[in-house]
C-alpha cells in the first residue's frame, strides 16, 4: 500500500510539474529560512552553557534608587568577592574579572591584545578547554599567562608556546597554558588570562566600596536557594560603608546573563530574549506560510483529483485510508523540499553567518540534530499536508462522478482567508523594517555634537607618554594635525561614570551619575566642540588648568549653576574650577539622552590615556597614516602603530540595530518570494479554471483591460483586507518597540501608505503576468471543445 501511494504520489509530481515546482521550491525557501533563523537561536539560547558548574555560577550586580528610578549595573568593587567568599557560607568560590587592552610582544612581534584579570579560581568555575597545561595551576603564579590558540599562533607561529616569555609593556609573563579559541556563544572575550595578583603589582587594586570597577562572578555550593542567598547578601555594600553607600547585591544567574539584561524591580524581565522571541515567531510564520502556499495549490486543483477521490470511495477506499494517502504525498513532498532547504542552508550560511557577525555551523555529526530534523519534516508535511487531506477526502463520490463538484465561489473561502494571513505576515514585516531603518536613520542624523571627520586616535601605549610633547610638536609641525591633544578615554567611548561628584548646594539625599571624562587641553578646538560659555583648557596659558572642569549642558541644568563660571566642583578628593560650558555631545548610544558630563583636567584620577590627532583638511587619509606612522615608531619603536578613526568608531554603535534591520529586511524579503510563488500559482489555476468564460467574454467584445481588472480584483480585495489587519497589528508591535529608545522616530502614516502601495504593486506584478496571458489566448482555442 506505502509503495503505491509513493507512486501515485510522484506520477502527480511529475504530471503537474509547474505546481510540483512552485509547491516545492516554496516550501524548500520557508525550511531554509526557519531553519537558519533556529541556528541563530539555538546559538544566542546556548551562550555560556558549556560549563560544568553552570547551574551553580552567578555574577553579581548592583540595583540601587537613582533620583526617583531603581537602576541596575554589574560593575563591582574589587572587595565584594572576597568579602562574599569569607563572610557566607553557600558560596563555594569567587572570582573577579577586568578586562582591557594591552600590547603583547615576542621578540619583534608585537600587537595589541585583550585581556582578562581573573582570580586563579577562574580555570577551576568556568570549564575553558585547554590544549595544554593544568587548569589547576595554570594561573597560580602572578607572572602566569594564559594564551588562546589563535593569539598563540600570532606570537609564536608553529613554535611550542608553553614556558616562553611574552612582555606586556615592561613586565615578562610565562606561558603556563593554551585554551581553546573562545566559541562564539560566550559572554566572554579576551586573548589571554593573568593572575588577579598583577593589579596589586601595578598598584590598581583597593578596598574601596564605592569604585564599581570589576565584574565579580560567584559560584554556590549545591543545595543553595537563590532567593535566600540574595536577601542575605543584599545589603553587604550598606553595612561595610556604614549606609554610605546605598545600593544593593543581588546575583544573577548564568543561564539569563546572554538574554536577560533588562531588569524591573529586581526581576530580569528582558533584554536579548525579546528579539530571540521576536525571531521564533518569524520563523514559525515564514514556516506557516510555506506550508499556506502547500494547502492552496494542493487544494486549488482539487477538482483534477476529485474524480480520483470519487473511484477510490466507490471502490471501497475509507475516508481514514484516502486522509492517510494525502498526508503521505505531502509527507513526501516535505522530504523532498527539506532536502533543498539543506542544500540551501549550507549554501547560503556563510552569508548568513557575515550578515549577523556569528560563526554558525549545521552538526551533522550530532544525532540529535537528525532526530530534530526528522520531527521538524514530520511536523512540517503534517502541518502542510492537514487542510488538504481532509478537504480532499470529504469529496462525495455521487457529486463528483456526476460532474457536480465545483470550487467555492464564496467571498470567505478557506484558501483566500489562508491568502489574507500570508500577506498579512509579510506586511507587517515590511511595516517592522522600514521603521527599524528609519530609526537608524533618525539617530545618524542626530547631531553628534563635535566633528568626527578627520579625527584619529592612538591609545598612548609605551614611551608615547613621556614623549608626548615632541610628537604632538612634530605632528603640529609636519602638517599633519592642526590640532592635537589628549583624553583620558576615545571621544566615542565612557569608561567612567560616578555619583560622587559634590559642589556647593548639592541635595545630600542627590544621587545623579555623572559621566566623567579628562583631557589636557585644547579639547573643544581638536574635536570641534561647541563652546557656550566660558573659554577651552589652555595649560601654556593657563598653568592651573591642570584643576580645571568643563560642564556639559545637562551637568548644568543637574548642578542647578545660573552662573557656572567659577564653581567648584569635586571629585574623588580633588577640586576643579570650572571655565567651560560646552554644548551636549554624544559619548554612549545615539539612541538615548545625553547624560550629564563632568570634562575635569589632567589632574584627574582618570589618566590621560588616548591621543587625539586632527588631520590636516585636504590630506590622503593612506599617505598621512604613512607618515602619521613614521613618527610615532620614531618616540616608540617597540610598539606598533595602531589607529582608529572616531567617524568609524561612532558608526559602530548602529551595528546591532543595523543588524536587526538587514534580517527583518532579509525575511521581509523571503516571506514575500514564499507568498508571490502561491499567488502566483493560485492566478495561474484562476486563470485555466476560467479559461472558457474569458473566451465567451473576448467574442463579447471584452477588452484585454478588462480581463485584467476581473482576473485581478480578487487578489486585490484580499491585499486590502490584509492591510487592514497588518497596518494596526504592526503599528502595535513597531509603537512598542520604539519606546526602548528614549531619543526615537515618530511613526510615520508614510511608512503604512509605502508599505500598502508596496503589497499591493507586488501582488499585481505577480498576478498580472497570467492575467494578461489568459486574456490574450485566442477565444477560438478555448471554446473548440463547446
Amino acid at each position: 500500500m506505502i509503495r503505491n501511494y509513493l507512486k501515485i504520489a510522484w506520477r502527480n509530481l511529475t504530471k503537474n510539474k509547474a505546481f510540483s515546482f512552485l509547491n516545492i521550491s516554496g516550501l524548500a525557501i520557508g525550511m531554509a529560512s526557519a531553519v537558519l533563523i533556529l541556528l541563530w537561536v539555538s546559538n544566542e539560547i546556548s551562550y555560556d552553557r558549556y560549563h560544568k558548574n553552570k547551574d551553580f555560577i552567578y555574577e553579581a550586580w548592583n540595583r540601587g534608587v537613582f533620583n526617583g528610578t531603581t537602576q541596575y549595573w554589574n560593575n563591582t568593587p574589587k572587595i565584594l568577592g572576597p568579602t562574599l567568599k569569607k563572610d557566607y557560607p553557600e558560596i563555594a568560590d569567587i572570582s573577579r574579572a577586568n578586562g582591557g587592552w594591552f600590547v603583547t610582544a615576542v621578540g619583534e612581534r608585537s600587537f595589541s591584545s585583550e585581556y582578562l584579570i581573573v582570580d586563579p579560581s577562574f580555570l577551576r568555575m568556568f570549564s575553558f578547554p585547554f590544549v595544554k597545561g593544568n587548569p589547576a595551576m595554570a594561573l597560580n603564579s602572578v607572572y602566569s599567562i594564559v594564551i588562546t590558540e589563535k593569539m598563540a599562533k600570532r606570537l609564536f607561529g608553529e613554535e611550542d608556546p608553553m614556558n616562553r616569555q611574552i612582555r606586556i609593556d615592561s613586565n615578562h609573563f610565562t606561558v603556563t597554558g593554551i585554551l581553546k579559541d573562545l566559541p562564539a556563544n560566550t559572554r566572554f572575550s579576551f586573548d589571554y588570562l593573568l593572575n588577579w595578583g598583577i593589579m596589586k603589582k601595578l598598584n590598581l587594586d583597593d578596598d574601596y566600596w564605592g569604585n564599581n570597577s570589576v565584574n565579580t562572578y560567584v559560584q554556590v555550593k549545591p543545595g543553595t536557594q537563590a532567593a535566600i542567598l540574595n536577601e542575605k547578601i543584599k545589603n553587604i555594600t550598606k553595612i561595610h560603608t556604614n549606609g554610605k553607600e546605598q545600593q544593593e547585591v543581588f546575583l544573577h544567574p548564568m543561564e539569563k546573563w546572554h538574554l536577560y539584561s533588562r531588569f524591573e524591580n529586581g526581576i530580569a524581565v528582558g533584554g536579548e530574549i525579546v528579539t530571540v522571541r521576536l525571531f521564533i515567531v518569524i520563523a514559525a510564520f515564514i514556516l506557516l506560510i510555506a506550508c499556506i502556499n502547500f494547502m492552496n495549490l494542493s487544494t486549488a486543483q482539487s477538482e483534477k483529483r476529485a474524480k480520483e477521490v470519487g473511484i477510490r470511495k466507490v471502490s471501497g477506499a475509507t475516508k481514514s485510508s484516502l486522509i492517510a494517502q494525502f498526508l503521505g504525498e505531502s509527507l513526501f513532498i516535505s522530504l523532498i523540499s527539506g532536502i533543498l532547504a539543506l542544500l540551501l542552508v549550507q549554501l547560503f550560511l556563510p552569508a548568513f553567518d557575515q550578515l549577523i557577525g556569528k560563526n554558525l555551523v549545521l552538526p551533522y555529526s550530532n544525532t540529535h540534530f537528525w532526530i530534530d530534523a526528522l520531527m521538524f519534516l514530520l511536523i512540517t508535511g503534517l502541518l502542510a499536508g492537514s487542510y488538504p487531506a481532509f478537504f480532499l477526502s470529504a469529496f462525495k463520490p455521487v457529486s463528483v462522478l456526476k460532474g457536480r463538484f465545483k470550487n467555492s465561489q464564496a467571498m470567505f473561502t478557506p484558501r483566500r482567508v489562508l491568502v489574507v494571513l500570508q500577506f498579512s505576515f509579510a506586511i507587517v514585516l515590511i511595516i517592522s523594517t522600514l521603521v527599524v531603518v528609519q530609526q537608524i536613520r533618525y539617530a545618524q542624523d542626530r547631531n553628534t555634537g563635535y566633528e568626527r571627520a578627520q579625527l584619529v586616535y592612538h591609545f598612548t601605549t609605551g614611551d608615547l607618554k613621556k614623549n608626548y610633547s615632541m610628537v604632538r610638536t612634530e605632528l603640529l609641525q609636519s602638517g599633519i594635525a592642526t590640532r592635537v591633544n589628549r583624553t583620558s578615554w576615545p571621544l566615542t567611548e565612557i569608561w567612567s561614570d560616578t555619583w560622587e561628584i559634590k559642589w556647593q548646594g548639592k541635595s545630600p539625599y542627590d544621587k545623579t551619575d555623572f559621566d566623567r571624562f579628562s583631557t589636557d587641553e585644547f579639547l573643544v578646538s581638536t574635536a570641534g566642540l561647541k563652546l557656550l560659555k566660558g573659554r577651552d583648557m589652555d595649560l601654556s596659558t593657563y598653568p592651573t588648568d591642570s584643576t580645571a572642569a568643563l560642564l556639559n549642558e545637562s551637568a548644568v541644568k543637574t548642578m542647578g549653576f545660573k552662573n557656572p563660571i567659577g564653581q567648584l566642583i569635586t571629585d574623588e578628593g580633588t577640586t576643579f574650577h570650572v571655565i567651560g560650558v560646552i554644548k551636549d555631545f554624544i559619548l554612549r548610544t545615539p539612541f538615548e539622552p545625553v547624560s550629564p558630563m563632568v570634562i575635569e583636567g589632567s589632574a584627574s584620577n582618570t589618566g590621560l590615556n588616548v591621543i587625539n590627532v586632527k588631520l590636516a583638511p585636504g590630506s590622503s587619509p593612506l599617505a598621512t597614516m604613512a607618515r602619521m606612522e613614521k613618527i610615532l615608531k620614531k618616540y616608540n619603536p617597540d610598539y606598533p602603530f595602531e589607529y582608529h578613526f572616531v567617524d568609524e568608531q561612532y558608526a559602530r554603535k548602529f551595528d546591532d540595530t543595523r543588524r536587526t534591520a538587514t534580517l527583518s529586511a532579509l525575511f521581509a524579503g523571503l516571506t514575500i518570494l514564499i507568498s508571490c510563488l502561491g499567488l502566483f500559482g493560485l492566478a495561474s489555476f484562476m486563470a485555466v479554471q476560467r479559461t472558457k468564460e474569458i473566451g465567451v467574454r473576448k467574442v463579447l467584445g471584452a477588452s484585454v483591460l478588462n480581463l485584467w481588472k476581473l482576473l485581478s480584483k480578487d487578489f486585490i480585495v484580499l491585499i486590502l483586507i490584509s492591510l487592514c489587519i497588518a497596518v494596526p497589528t504592526a503599528y502595535y508591535f513597531m509603537y512598542n518597540w520604539l519606546l526602548q529608545f528614549q531619543y526615537h522616530t515618530a511613526l510615520s502614516v508614510w511608512i503604512f501608505i509605502a508599505a500598502g502601495l508596496g503589497a499591493i504593486l507586488i501582488t499585481l506584478l505577480t498576478v498580472s503576468y497570467q492575467s494578461i496571458r489568459a486574456a490574450m489566448a485566442n477565444p477560438v482555442t478555448s471554446l473548440r471543445s463547446e
